[in-house]
Order: structure tokens, then C-alpha cells, then sequence
């Protein structure tokens, strides 16, 4: 028994010192993978569009196959034993911080940043952007298709559920819905 349990760890440091090389580009451009850490192949992280802003991926998370990491000069941390599932965008253009635990469905945007837009005599594309940073903390359940807009805080333990729209804070322990999102329900805390 102790034999195999020898053979697993011999295995998991393997994958790791293996893990390590593959993501040394990365370290290269911004970008700071944790060997324990699974980016699938196809999942974009960057900085984008230029060298600026970087990237920090904690323990044990996972990036699945075409999400998207872009940077846009802003930065992204993730914690430890997060997921971000197939198709998500998360931007880092105001500052995104995702806390440990954090798990993102697929086909989600998060975007810490906005547009200004109060002159009309201006294009809104030369009128630049505001950049308030949204914050996800611990153990936080993001459903599919939801969109989590600029200076939102999701508190800990919270979940958004599918198809919603994020653009006020939630409060911990909360189950918002809808669009936009409000509170349907409260997690008890026990």
C-alpha cells in the first residue's frame, strides 16, 4: 500500500516539474501559473493588448478549454482551487481579484471597466473608460451566462444564479437573480 502511495506522489511531482516548464513562457509575459495549476491548451492568458498588467493563478485551479484571460493594462488574480469553465471572458482593465474556491460557469463575462460617455458631442470610444475593479471573494458559485459589470463586490459564499447580470454588490451568503440582479434568497449560515 505504501508502495502505491509512493508510485502517486512520484507521479503528481512529475506532473508538476512538467507543468512548471510548459508554463515558463507565461512567467515571460506577465503571467504567474502555480505548477499545481491546469490551463487546458485552447484557454487564452494574456496580457493583452499590450505587455502591460499581469496575471496570477493560484493552487489547484483549472482554466478550461477557450476562456479567455486578457489583461487590457489592468490586473487578474485568481486564488486557490478556482475554476473557470469554456467560453468565459474575464478582463483585468480596472483590477479583478477572485478569491479561493471561486467557481465561474461557462459563457460568463466579467468586466471591470466601463465606458464614459457623458459628452455627446464626443464618440464614446475617445471619451475613455472608468475602472472601479470588481472583486469576487471566497467560495462563490457564478451560474452560466451571467455578466458581472464594474465596481460590483461578490460577497463570500454567495451564488449568481444563470443568466444574470451583476451590477450592484452582493452581500455574503446572498442568492441573487435576474436582470438586473437582485436578492431572491439568503444562505443560512450555520
Amino acid at each position: 500500500m505504501k508502495f502505491l502511495a509512493y508510485i502517486k506522489h512520484f507521479k503528481n511531482k512529475i506532473q508538476y516539474t512538467l507543468r512548471w516548464f510548459r508554463y515558463f513562457p507565461y512567467r515571460m509575459h506577465g503571467v504567474n501559473i502555480h505548477p499545481t495549476s491546469k490551463i487546458f491548451k485552447r484557454a487564452v492568458v494574456k496580457q493583452f493588448p499590450t505587455k502591460e498588467g499581469f496575471i496570477s493563478i493560484g493552487k489547484h485551479s483549472i482554466i478550461f478549454d477557450n476562456a479567455m484571460l486578457l489583461t487590457y493594462k489592468g490586473k487578474i488574480i485568481i486564488g486557490d482551487y478556482c475554476t473557470v469553465n469554456p467560453f468565459t471572458i474575464l478582463y483585468g482593465h480596472g483590477g479583478l481579484t477572485i478569491g479561493n474556491g471561486v467557481r465561474i460557469a461557462a459563457h460568463c463575462v466579467v468586466i471591470p471597466s466601463n465606458h464614459n460617455y457623458e459628452n455627446p458631442d464626443l464618440p464614446i470610444y475617445l471619451q475613455g473608460h472608468i475602472k472601479k475593479g470588481i472583486t469576487i471573494e471566497d467560495d462563490v458559485w457564478i451560474g452560466a451566462n451571467c455578466t458581472i459589470l464594474d465596481g460590483v463586490i461578490i460577497g463570500k459564499g454567495s451564488i449568481v444564479a444563470a443568466g444574470s447580470v451583476v451590477t450592484k454588490s452582493v452581500e455574503p451568503y446572498s442568492i441573487v437573480a435576474g436582470v438586473p440582479a437582485r436578492v431572491i434568497k439568503r444562505r443560512n449560515k450555520n
